[in-house]
């Protein structure tokens, strides 16, 4: 079983017993946005929680299998090659899809604004090594029917 007949097994299964991700991340004991991540196929998971998460869905013995395997980080874009830009483009492309089913999990169809935005950047120091803090605040723009 490839990473996208997982998902797509996985997203059925979701929907049939109206789970949320942060349902879903509560009762697998890590965080939905990780998991979201895992079940789009962008991420691998250990196998203790690749058993869970498909005993929890009631799925089969392949699924499992499937969300261990490691992924290709692909996608169709150009790539900067600015260390920090590629990086932040790296974390679009990775999480950029967990990222807007979270979002419109949470608030519905729609977009976060880039207008309507602020951003800060805060450093953390760490005896392991100082973190990067981003901090995205956008305004939630629903799509509208007509």
């Amino acid at each position: 079983m490839n990473k996208l007949e997982m998902t797509e097994k996985i997203m059925v299964a979701k929907a049939e017993k109206q789970l949320t991700w942060e349902k879903m991340g509560k009762a697998l004991g890590c965080s939905h946005v990780w998991l979201t991540s895992v079940c789009l196929g962008m991420n691998s998971a250990p196998k203790d929680t690749a058993f869970s998460l498909t005993e929890y869905l009631g799925l089969e013995d392949d699924v499992a299998h499937a969300l261990m395997v490691y992924p290709t980080k692909v996608w169709d874009q150009a790539v900067p090659t600015d260390p920090l830009i590629y990086r932040l483009y790296e974390v679009v492309g990775v999480y950029g899809e967990t990222l807007k089913e979270v979002i419109q999990e949470k608030f519905g169809d729609g977009i976060m604004s880039a207008i309507d935005f602020s951003m800060d950047v805060d450093k953390i120091e760490d005896p392991k090594g100082d973190r990067v803090l981003l901090t995205l605040n956008g305004k939630f723009l629903p799509y509208k029917s007509w």
